[in-house]
C-alpha cells in the first residue's frame, strides 16, 4: 500500500539562513589568503629566492590556508547545522528513555522561523503531545484498576461470607444477589472497555441508508420497561428522516444516552427526544428534567471514567458518554451538552444526511 502526501509549503516559515554572514566569513578568509600570499611572493621577488624555496614556501601557506578556510566552513556548519540536529538527538534520545520534559531552545535570537526553527518547533509539539498521551494512558490504567477493584472486592467478600453454615436463607440470598449485581457491572465495564478500544482504533465505518426516526423508536421500546421502572413520562416528537450512516454504531449513541437520561430523571419526571431535518443535517436532541450539571462537569462527561454525579456511580463506569462522543466523532458528526443544576440535561447530535 502506498501513502501520497502533499508537500505544501509550510506557512510558518518566514526567514533563511542569512547568506551574507558566511559570504563575509568566507570572503575574509579568501581576502587575507590572497593578501598573504602576494606579500610573500613580493617578498621572494626582492630577495630572489631559490624557485624550489619559493615553491616549498607556497605550498607551506597553501596548506596553513586551507586549513583556516576549513576551519571557517567548519564552524559556519557547526552553528548553523551540527549544534542544533545534535540537541535534538540528544532530546530524541531521552524522549525514547520516557522522558517527556526534554525541550529543545531556539537557535536565532531574531524570533524568526526558518526551516529549522520549524523543525524544533514541530519536535516539542510532538513532545508535548506524547506526554499528554503518557498521561492519558497512565490515568486509563488507574482508573481501569480501580474500577475494577471495587466489584472484585465486593465479589470476593460475598462468596467468603456464604461460606457461613449458619447463615439465614433470606441474608444468603442478598449475598447470591450483591455478588450478580457485581459480576454485573465487572461484565459491562469490561465490554465497554473493549467496545471504546475497537472504536478508536477503527476508521472505516460500514454505510447504509435507513430511517433514523424508526431506529429512534426501536431504542425507546427496548427501554420501556426502565421507564416504567420509575413512571417516567416520554414525548417523542420525530420527523420522518433518512441518514445514511452506521446504523450499528449510532444505536450505541441513542441507547447510551437514553439511558443516561432514565438514570438522572427523578421518578415521574419527563425525558423528550426531538428529530429535526434542516439543511442536509439531523438534528437529535435527548432532554430530561434531572440533576442538571455544573459548567465544569459539562465540560469534562465525554472523559473516560469521568462521573460529576458520585450520587449514581454504582450505576455507571464513566465510559458510556466517552463511546459515544467516539462514535460520533467516525460518523462525522457533532455532539453537545447544555445543562443547568436542578433543571436537567440536553445533548444536541448534529449529523449529516
Amino acid at each position: 500500500m502506498k501513502f501520497r502526501y502533499e508537500n505544501l509549503d509550510d506557512k510558518r516559515i518566514n526567514a533563511k539562513r542569512p547568506f551574507w554572514k558566511e559570504f563575509l566569513i568566507v570572503f575574509g578568509v579568501v581576502l587575507i589568503c590572497s593578501a598573504g600570499e602576494v606579500l610573500i611572493f613580493n617578498q621572494q621577488m626582492l630577495d630572489k629566492a631559490n624557485p624550489w624555496i619559493m615553491a616549498l614556501v607556497g605550498m607551506s601557506y597553501a596548506l596553513f590556508m586551507g586549513l583556516i578556510v576549513s576551519l571557517g566552513t567548519r564552524f559556519i556548519m557547526y552553528t548553523g547545522f551540527q549544534r542544533p540536529l545534535t540537541e535534538i538527538g540528544q532530546a530524541a534520545r531521552k524522549v525514547a528513555a520516557g522522558d517527556f520534559t526534554v525541550h529543545v531552545h531556539s537557535q536565532r535570537k531574531d524570533h524568526k522561523k526558518d526551516e529549522l526553527e520549524v523543525l524544533i518547533d514541530d519536535f516539542n509539539k510532538m513532545v508535548e503531545e506524547l506526554a499528554t498521551i503518557e498521561t492519558l494512558k497512565s490515568d486509563f490504567i488507574a482508573n481501569v484498576s480501580h474500577e475494577m477493584k471495587t466489584p472484585l472486592a465486593i465479589i470476593q467478600s460475598y462468596a467468603s461470607a456464604l461460606r457461613k453454615e449458619a447463615l439465614p436463607q433470606e441474608e444468603k440470598q442478598e449475598y447470591i444477589d450483591t455478588i450478580v449485581e457485581a459480576s454485573k457491572k465487572l461484565s459491562t465495564l469490561v465490554t465497554n472497555i473493549l467496545k471504546l478500544n475497537k472504536l478508536e482504533n477503527q476508521e472505516i465505518i460500514q454505510t447504509e441508508s435507513y430511517a433514523l426516526d424508526e431506529q429512534l423508536r426501536c431504542c425507546m421500546l427496548a427501554l420501556e420497561d426502565k421507564f416504567d421502572e420509575k413512571n417516567i413520562e416520554f414525548d417523542a416528537d420525530l420527523d420522518e428522516v433518512t441518514i445514511t450512516s452506521d446504523e450499528s454504531l449510532l444505536e450505541i449513541v441513542w441507547n447510551n444516552l437514553l439511558t443516561n437520561a432514565i438514570k438522572f430523571t427523578p421518578k415521574d419526571g419527563l425525558v423528550k427526544i426531538q428529530l429535526r431535518k434542516e439543511d442536509k443535517q439531523a438534528i437529535v436532541k435527548v432532554r430530561d428534567n434531572g440533576c442538571g450539571m455544573r459548567e465544569e462537569t459539562c465540560r469534562r462527561i465525554f472523559d473516560r471514567f469521568y462521573q460529576g454525579d458520585t450520587s449514581h456511580s454504582e450505576e455507571g463506569n464513566g465510559l458510556g458518554l466517552a463511546l459515544v462522543k467516539r462514535v460520533v466523532d467516525l460518523v462525522d458528526g457533532t455532539i453537545t451538552a447544555e445543562s443547568e443544576p436542578g433543571k436537567g440535561t440536553t445533548f444536541t447530535i448534529i449529523l449529516k444526511l
